[in-house]
C-alpha cells in the first residue's frame, strides 16, 4: 500500500452526518488521500469539501460510484478485489434493515477476505486514521484464502 491511499468511504442513510463530522474533524489528514464514495455519501462528502475550500492547490474529486442498493455496493466490492482500496470507513446502521443488506454483506466480507483496513463506526475510524501507518507506506499480508482458487479439485 502506497504512501497515498484510495479511502473508500460509505455511509448508511441514518450515519451519514456522523461520517461527514468525521471527515469534516480529519480534513488535513485525508487531504493527500484519494476518496471514493457510493451514491449520496459522494455527493454530500464533495459538498462538504467545497466548502472548505479555499483555492489553493489542485482540489481533488471524490470518486463516486453508483448508490449501495443501486449497485454501488458491488462497484466497490469490485474495487477492492482489483486492488484499488487501501482502507474502508463504512458507518453501517445496526439498526436499520437494508434493502440491498446482501450486497453490503458481500462488501464486508471482501474486505476481510483482502485484508483492508476496516472502520464500521466513528472510534475505529479515529483509530484508524491516527494509526501511524495512515501516512506511511505499508505492506499488507495477503490472507490465506487464497489457496482457494489453486485446489485441486477430485
Amino acid at each position: 500500500m502506497d504512501r497515498i491511499k484510495n479511502i473508500a468511504v460509505v455511509a448508511h442513510d441514518n450515519c451519514k452526518d456522523e461520517l461527514l463530522d468525521f471527515i469534516d474533524c480529519n480534513r488535513e489528514a485525508l487531504a493527500p488521500h484519494s476518496l471514493i464514495a457510493t451514491g449520496t455519501t459522494g455527493r454530500l462528502v464533495e459538498e462538504l469539501l467545497d466548502e472548505g475550500w479555499n483555492g489553493g492547490g489542485e482540489h481533488k474529486r471524490v470518486r463516486r460510484l453508483k448508490s449501495g442498493p443501486l449497485g454501488g455496493d458491488q462497484q466497490l466490492g469490485a474495487m477492492i478485489s482489483n486492488g484499488e482500496v487501501d482502507i474502508l470507513f463504512f458507518f453501517w446502521d445496526p439498526m436499520e434493515p437494508q434493502p440491498h443488506d446482501v450486497d453490503v454483506k458481500a462488501l464486508l466480507r471482501l474486505a476481510v477476505l483482502y485484508n483492508i483496513p476496516t472502520a464500521s463506526n466513528r472510534s475505529s475510524a479515529e483509530f484508524l486514521i491516527s494509526s501511524t501507518f495512515f501516512n506511511h507506506e505499508f505492506c499488507i499480508k495477503p490472507g490465506r484464502y487464497f489457496e482457494y482458487a489453486d485446489r485441486e479439485l477430485k
